[in-house]
């Protein structure tokens, strides 16, 4: 079941790690990250939850830091919906039934549990996880565009 939006134009959830290849410069990763902000910024609405959020906080000093970064990147920080939140705990128990090593949720749970049941599609360049643990999601990583 995916969330409505009110906007008509697709959604795009953008993870911390695009980010932060932007924000701090990265050498391996600027171009490519910023290549695909660009391009999904023309055809969808760009976001972050408040999980991304935390992640990408590290790299500044202050919340006003942070809110400018954020503004200007294009992005809207969205709540994650409660079926999200739901999907992302029944991800965290599969992960745990196979690996059996952490007691909490990890923060990609939620990002792609909300980019699901969002319907939105999910810029990263760690498809791995997601990949495994929410089929049907549709990522945008290196190597698949």
């Amino acid at each position: 079941m995916a969330i409505k939006r009110q906007d008509s134009r697709a959604w795009a959830l953008v993870d911390s790690n695009v980010l932060l290849d932007v924000f701090e410069n990265d050498t391996q990763w600027f171009e490519w990250s910023v290549t695909q902000l660009d391009c999904y910024a023309r055809s969808h609405r760009l976001f972050i939850n408040p999980v991304i959020y935390a992640e990408i906080s590290i790299g500044f000093e202050k919340i006003e830091e942070v809110d400018a970064a954020v503004t200007k990147a294009g992005l809207k920080v969205s709540p994650i919906p409660r079926p999200a939140l739901f999907r992302a705990g029944k991800a965290f128990l599969q992960y745990r039934h196979n690996q059996r090593t952490k007691r909490s949720p990890l923060p990609d749970f939620f990002i792609g549990a909300h980019a699901l049941v969002s319907g939105a599609v999910l810029i990263t360049r760690d498809a791995t996880r997601y990949r495994s643990y929410f089929p049907g999601l549709n990522l945008i990583a290196p190597g698949s565009t």
